[in-house]
């Protein structure tokens, strides 16, 4: 492990997204929106519609020459707009050529519109923009809202003289606003999809790591009781009080795992590689295994320690329980920038229940490889099996005072 209290720094952002989750859950309970901005629809851009009213009160009042054509024209203006917001909210449909073509469409019957009637007319142009920037997001947004302002600025000028300006000012606010929101609202459901993703993983990952610091816990203090419980069984008829010795050692290491479960599920527990030396010449003796430890280097950073500690516990519980080896060596050589830990024995060449690495082996050489470090695990070419365990010592990690 690198160390708890590393992995709670490390993982902070990832509790935080934990959190969100259970925010999101609340407010799926509470029966809030879980949307943020504008509804992903067209009906969004449907009210804007009503612009075109003084369009038909002139056709209805007889102020319009040619009424059925500028009817005519209302309805396909009015068709082809709704057909381009609907089809503006899905970014496949948006992009394809049947909406560009409406979109086209639109301008020209606009323009048409435009110079044959003039007046509220004109008003066709900001529509025509609000459709442009619900359809035109992305790069190309800002060359043809300038296009079309400019387009709308002519014929609007054509008809109304310098008043046309404000039809051409409008036509681009209308454009670039309607883009700029619609953008932002996608904007913040995809960030919001995203921290829910986030949320989903901090839970699988916060899980993945519980279930790995109880199988490293537990899996050891088990098989040191069971060890010592074996040979408690075989003194009890010769050495009574040698038997007792066992027995208050299984005492104190269930009190001990009893402790180390509850700080491994606070997250508070961090390991140090001595202690787990201790514990492994204990394991170690009891199971009548010959436990030959070297040390050298200089002091280690406590998270480095961490890490070792767990290795030596994995490696060592692997040995109790399936080497049937009667002899093992257990090595931790420091550098200037990089440690090296190695567990050896001299039996079966077995790891686990089978061949080669296990689950806790596996899950370690996850865990020093988050730390920059590398595990690797096999049979020896003499025998046996053997653990090597190698992690970088970094300069702001080292203890003050020891030597670089």
């Amino acid at each position: 492990m690198t160390g708890i209290r590393e992995q709670l720094r490390g993982m902070s952002c990832r509790l935080d997204a934990w959190q969100l989750a259970r925010q999101t859950e609340a407010e799926r309970a509470d029966g809030r929106p879980e949307r943020v901005g504008p509804p992903p629809t067209g009906f969004t851009l449907l009210p804007w519609l009503l612009m075109g009213l003084g369009s038909l009160a002139n056709i209805f009042q007889g102020q319009s020459s040619n009424p059925w054509i500028g009817g005519a024209g209302l309805l396909v203006f009015n068709s082809l707009y709704v057909y381009v917001a609907f089809r503006s909210f899905d970014k496949k449909l948006r992009e394809s050529l049947p909406t560009r073509a409406a979109l086209a469409a639109m301008a020209v019957v606009t323009c048409g519109l435009a110079l044959a009637y003039g007046g509220s007319w004109l008003l066709f142009f900001p529509l025509l923009g609000l459709a442009a920037g619900a359809a035109l997001r992305g790069r190309w947004l800002g060359r043809w809202g300038w296009s079309l302002a400019v387009v709308a600025g002519a014929v609007a000028g054509v008809r109304d003289g310098w008043n046309g300006l404000n039809i051409a000012y409008g036509t681009f606010l209308s454009t670039m606003v309607t883009a700029a929101i619609l953008s932002l609202s996608d904007a913040v459901r995809q960030l919001r999809a995203a921290r829910e993703e986030l949320a989903t993983r901090a839970v699988a990952e916060e899980r993945l790591r519980f279930s790995r610091d109880l199988h490293d816990l537990l899996g050891h203090t088990l098989s040191v009781i069971v060890v010592k419980s074996e040979a408690a069984r075989r003194l009890a008829h010769r050495d009574l009080d040698a038997a007792l010795t066992q027995i208050t050692d299984i005492e104190s290491v269930g009190r001990q795992a009893l402790t180390e479960v509850r700080e491994a599920v606070t997250g508070y527990r961090e390991g140090s590689l001595g202690t787990e030396l201790d514990r492994a010449r204990s394991a170690l003796g009891a199971a009548d295994v010959e436990a030959v430890v070297r040390r050298s280097g200089p002091p280690l950073p406590p998270q480095t320690e961490a890490l070792l500690g767990w290795v030596v516990r994995e490696a060592v519980t692997n040995v109790v329980r399936h080497s049937g080896a009667n002899r093992c060596e257990i090595a931790v050589s420091g550098g200037a920038d990089r440690v090296r830990l190695t567990v050896t024995d001299n039996g079966t060449g077995v790891a686990g229940p089978t061949q080669g690495p296990g689950t806790g082996l596996t899950g370690l050489t996850e865990r020093l490889a988050t730390a920059g470090g590398s595990l690797t695990a096999g049979v020896e070419p003499r025998g046996g099996f053997s653990v090597t365990a190698q992690l970088p010592v970094r300069e702001e990690e080292r203890p003050v005072g020891a030597p670089a």
